[in-house]
C-alpha cells in the first residue's frame, strides 16, 4: 500500500511539475498541442482577419468572461447632451419634425419637401459629426442617436436622410482616413450641406458578403485634366444605396488590381474606397429604388471603365487595398447607432401613440386598454421599448468612449430591429381596422410596412444573427481563442508556441474556473453572489443571475468550440442561440444600466422587471436550444445538469406585472413621459398623434362625468330616449339637467377628439392619383 502511495505521489509531482514549470511543460504538454492546433486550424483570409480584429470589446466581454465586473457597468459614465445638443433638439430637431407631414412625403410628394432638404443642409443636420474646425457640429454619438431618435418619430424619410451622412458614408471615412487635403476640401462642403454624400458597398452578387464584392478597378495610365497621370478604370454596379440618386459625392467600394505593376509587385491590392463627384464622366446615377413607401432616396450607381486619378482613393494611394480594414473599422459606429435610434424612435411613437389610443378607444363602456388581452400586448411595447431605449443610449454611450464595439453593434441592430417589429406588430393588433387604413389619420401604418427595412438593411438579421454575434463574438470576446490563433499563425515558430504556451493554459484555468463557478451558483441558485454595494436592491436578484449565466455562457460557449471545432461555423443554428444568450445578458445588462442611471424610478420598476424577466426566459430557451441540439449528447447531457440541476427556473412576466406595464402606458404621468422621451408631438389636433395627447387628457377630464351618467343609467332615468347610446348619450343626460352645462361641455370635447382619434380615411376611386407634386421640379425650382 506504501508504495502505491509513493508512486501516486511522484506522479502528482511530476504532473504539477510539467504543468507549473513553464520549459518542461512546453517541451511535453505545450509542443504537441500546438503542433496539432497549427495543422487543424483553418487558414484566415486577410479579410477575415481583418474582421475579426476590428474594433474594441467592451461590456460584452466581461459577459464573456463568465465573471462580470458590475462596479464597471455601474461606473460607465451616463450618456449626457451638451447644452449645445439640447437646444439642437429642441429647436432644430422640433422644427425639422414640424416642417414634415408624412402622409404627404410617402403618398403625394415621394421625397422630402424641398424647405426641409434646404433646412437640414443649412442647420447642418448632415454634418453632425463633423469636426468644428471644418464648419460642422461636432455633435457627440449620443447627441446623433438623440436626435435620430426623434426623427424617427414623425418620418422614415427624415431620420434616414440625416443618419446615413453622419454614420457609415465619406464623413466618417475621411476624417479617420482622409489625406489633409481631400479633408480640407470636403469636409467643410459636407457640412454645409454643399455636398450630399452617398456610399456604394452593396453589389447584386455579393449581397451581405461585402468581402466578395465583384466592382473592380484596374491601375492605368490616362488622362485627367490635360496630362497623363496613373489612375484607375473602375467598373461598377451597386444597388440599395441610400441617397444615390440626390447625391453629390459618392463613396465606393471596389477591389482594386495592378496587373502591370505600377504601384508595386502585388497584384491584387484589396478592397479601395474613393471618393467621386457624382458628375464624373461615366458615373451613372439618378434612378431610384421604392423600398416599402419609405421615400428616403435609395436607388443603384453604375459605372463602366470610369478613369479616375488615384487621388479619389480616401487617403490617397498609398491607403490603396486597405478599404476592408477602413469599412470594418468605421461600420462598428455606425452600426451602433443608426438603425437601434431609428427603430427606437419608431417603438416609442408607438408606445405612445398606441397606450393613448388604448385609454381613448372603448368597447363594451370600457376603454380597451383595460382588457386583459389588449394589457398582454401593451405590456410587451412597454417593455420591448423600455429595454431597446437602455441599449441604445448605453450603447451610443460607448462610441463617445472611444469604443467601437463591433460584436454589440451586431447586437443592438439585431435585437432592437426585431423588438421594434414585436412593437410596431402588438400596436397593430390594439388599434384594429385604424391601422389597416391607410391615410393622413393613421399614425402607424407606414411603421408596420417599413419595419422589414430595418431587418434587412445593414447586415440582414438572419446573417447578423447566426454568423455575427457569437462567430465574431465567440473569438473576438473571448479573453484567449484569439490569443491561440494568432500564436498559432505566427511566423516565428519558437515566439508563436510561447505565446500559445501561455494562452492555452490561461484558457484551460479559464474553462476549469467557470465550471466551478457555473456549478456552484447553479446549485445554490445565486443566492450567494456577492453584488456591488451600490446597485439598486430591487434589481439585486438580476444581478446575481446574470452572474450565474455568464459562467454557464462560458463553460458551453467553450464547450461548444471544443466540442464541434470548426464545424460550429457552419452550425449556424447552434451558433445563433450561443449569440442569443450573449445577446440577452447584454440587453438586460443595458436595462440595469438604465435603471440606476435614471435615479432608481420607483414607478419605473414595472418596466425594468418585465423587461429583464423577459430577457431571462429567452436566455433560457436559447441555453435550452444548445443543449437540446449539441452533436455529442454525453456532454450536452452532462452540461445540462451541471447549468439546470434544478430544471428551467425562469418564466415570463406574470399576468400582474404585465397588467402594472400596460396600466403606465394609458396612464398620463412622469413614468409614461420617460419611456417615450423625445417623441415629437404635434399640438394641433389636426394631425393623428396630436389629436391622442389631446383625447387622452380629455377622457381622464370626461371619466367623472361617464360615472355619472352610468348611474342616470342604472336609475332608469334615460330609458327609451333615442340618444341613450354611445355616441349621443351625453346629449341624453345634459337633456334631463342630469349633468351640467359646463360637465356637457367637457363631454362634447372628449367626444369631438374622440371622433377625430377613432377616424380612418376615405378616397376617391382613383385614391387620388392625379394633382401629385413633382418633387424634382419642385427641388428644381429651389
Amino acid at each position: 500500500m506504501n508504495a502505491v502511495i509513493l508512486a501516486l505521489a511522484v506522479v502528482a509531482v511530476l504532473a504539477a511539475a510539467a504543468l507549473g514549470v513553464r520549459p518542461i511543460r512546453r517541451a511535453l504538454l505545450s509542443a504537441p498541442i500546438f503542433n496539432l492546433y497549427r495543422k487543424v486550424l483553418p487558414q484566415m483570409s486577410d479579410t477575415e482577419r481583418d474582421a475579426l480584429e476590428a474594433g474594441t470589446v467592451w461590456w460584452e466581454g466581461e459577459l464573456f468572461r463568465g465573471r462580470p465586473d458590475w462596479s464597471r457597468l455601474l461606473a460607465y459614465p451616463r450618456p449626457r447632451l451638451t447644452e449645445e445638443e439640447q437646444r439642437f433638439l429642441d429647436h432644430q430637431a422640433e422644427e425639422a419634425c414640424r416642417g414634415v407631414d408624412d402622409w404627404n412625403v410617402t403618398q403625394e410628394r415621394f421625397d422630402l419637401p424641398a424647405d426641409v432638404w434646404n433646412y437640414l443642409k443649412a442647420e447642418g443636420f448632415l454634418g453632425m459629426i463633423i469636426p468644428k474646425e471644418y464648419g460642422g457640429l461636432a455633435f457627440s454619438a449620443y447627441a446623433h442617436s438623440e436626435i435620430v431618435t426623434k426623427l424617427s418619430t414623425r418620418s422614415s424619410a427624415l431620420a434616414v436622410s440625416v443618419m446615413v451622412p453622419n454614420s457609415l458614408g465619406p464623413a466618417e471615412l475621411l476624417l479617420h482616413y482622409g489625406t489633409d487635403e481631400q479633408k480640407n476640401h470636403y469636409l467643410p462642403r459636407l457640412a454645409r450641406g454643399e455636398e450630399v454624400p452617398a456610399f456604394a458597398l452593396t453589389s447584386p452578387w455579393a449581397g451581405s458578403d461585402a468581402a466578395a464584392i465583384p466592382d473592380s478597378g484596374i491601375v492605368c495610365k490616362g488622362e485627367w485634366q490635360g496630362r497623363e497621370v496613373i489612375g484607375m478604370k473602375v467598373t461598377w454596379d451597386k444597388r440599395y444605396i441610400t441617397l444615390a440618386p440626390v447625391c453629390t459625392l459618392l463613396g465606393l467600394a471596389f477591389r482594386l488590381y495592378d496587373p502591370d505593376g505600377l504601384l508595386g509587385g502585388k497584384k491584387d491590392l484589396g478592397i479601395t474606397c474613393a471618393l467621386v463627384p457624382h458628375d464624373h464622366p461615366g458615373v451613372d446615377t439618378g434612378r431610384r429604388h421604392f423600398p416599402l413607401n419609405a421615400m428616403f432616396m435609395n436607388g443603384p450607381t453604375r459605372g463602366t471603365d470610369v478613369f479616375m486619378p488615384l487621388e479619389f482613393i480616401i487617403g490617397g494611394p498609398a491607403m490603396a487595398g486597405q478599404g476592408w480594414r477602413m469599412l470594418m473599422e468605421c461600420l462598428a459606429a455606425g452600426r451602433s447607432i443608426s438603425l437601434p435610434s431609428s427603430n427606437t424612435g419608431m417603438s416609442k411613437l408607438t408606445a405612445r401613440a398606441v397606450g393613448g389610443y388604448a385609454r381613448v378607444r372603448s368597447q363594451f363602456r370600457m376603454p380597451v386598454g383595460k382588457f386583459e388581452g389588449v394589457e398582454e400586448a401593451l405590456a410587451r411595447i412597454g417593455g420591448n421599448t423600455y429595454m431597446m431605449d437602455a441599449a441604445r443610449a448605453m450603447t451610443a454611450g460607448a462610441v463617445d468612449l472611444g469604443e467601437k464595439p463591433s460584436v454589440v453593434s451586431a447586437i443592438v441592430k439585431y435585437h432592437v430591429t426585431e423588438r421594434a417589429r414585436q412593437v410596431v406588430n402588438d400596436g397593430m393588433d390594439v388599434i384594429g381596422g385604424k391601422g389597416i387604413c391607410l391615410g393622413p389619420s393613421n399614425f402607424l401604418g407606414r411603421a408596420y410596412q417599413q419595419i422589414p427595412i430595418g431587418i434587412t438593411v445593414e447586415g440582414a438579421n438572419i446573417l447578423t444573427r447566426s454568423l455575427i454575434i457569437f462567430g465574431q463574438g465567440a473569438i473576438r470576446c473571448h479573453p484567449y481563442v484569439l490569443a491561440e490563433m494568432q500564436a498559432a499563425q505566427s511566423s516565428d515558430r519558437r515566439q508563436g508556441l510561447a505565446d500559445f504556451d501561455r494562452a492555452f493554459w490561461g484558457h484551460a484555468a479559464f474553462v476549469a474556473g467557470n465550471a466551478l463557478r457555473a456549478a456552484g451558483t447553479a446549485l445554490t441558485g445565486a443566492r450567494f453572489v456577492g453584488v456591488n454595494a451600490d446597485a439598486a436592491p430591487a434589481m439585486k436578484r438580476y444581478y446575481q443571475l446574470l452572474s450565474r449565466y455568464s459562467a454557464a455562457f462560458a463553460l458551453l460557449a467553450d464547450t461548444s468550440m471544443l466540442v464541434l471545432g470548426g464545424s460550429l461555423k457552419r452550425r449556424e443554428r447552434l451558433s445563433a442561440r450561443l449569440g442569443d444568450i450573449l445577446s440577452q445578458m447584454y440587453l438586460a445588462s443595458a436595462t440595469l444600466k438604465r435603471f440606476e442611471d435614471e435615479g432608481r424610478q420607483a414607478a419605473d420598476e414595472p418596466l425594468a422587471h418585465w423587461s429583464i424577466q423577459d430577457a431571462l426566459f429567452k436566455l433560457q430557451q436559447a441555453f435550452d436550444g444548445v443543449l437540446d441540439n449539441l452533436p455529442n449528447r454525453a456532454v450536452a447531457w452532462c452540461l445540462a445538469r451541471l447549468i439546470f440541476p434544478w430544471g428551467r427556473r425562469q418564466a415570463l412576466p406574470s399576468d400582474q406585472l404585465g397588467q402594472d406595464v400596460a396600466r403606465l402606458l394609458i396612464q398620463p404621468g412622469a413614468t409614461r413621459d420617460r419611456l417615450t422621451a423625445g417623441c415629437h408631438l404635434p399640438t394641433t389636433d389636426a394631425e393623428p398623434v396630436g389629436a391622442i395627447e389631446q383625447a387622452l387628457a380629455a377622457t381622464l377630464d370626461a371619466e367623472p362625468i361617464e360615472a355619472k351618467i352610468r348611474e342616470l343609467e342604472k336609475r332608469g332615468a334615460l330609458d327609451g330616449n333615442p340618444q341613450a347610446n354611445v355616441r349621443d348619450i351625453a346629449d341624453a343626460a345634459f337633456a334631463i339637467g342630469g349633468i351640467t352645462a359646463e360637465e356637457y361641455a367637457v363631454m362634447k370635447r372628449r367626444n369631438r377628439l374622440r371622433d377625430a382619434v377613432v377616424k380612418v380615411d376615405d378616397f376617391a376611386f382613383d385614391l387620388g392619383t392625379v394633382d401629385r407634386v413633382d418633387p424634382a421640379a419642385e427641388r428644381k425650382a429651389a
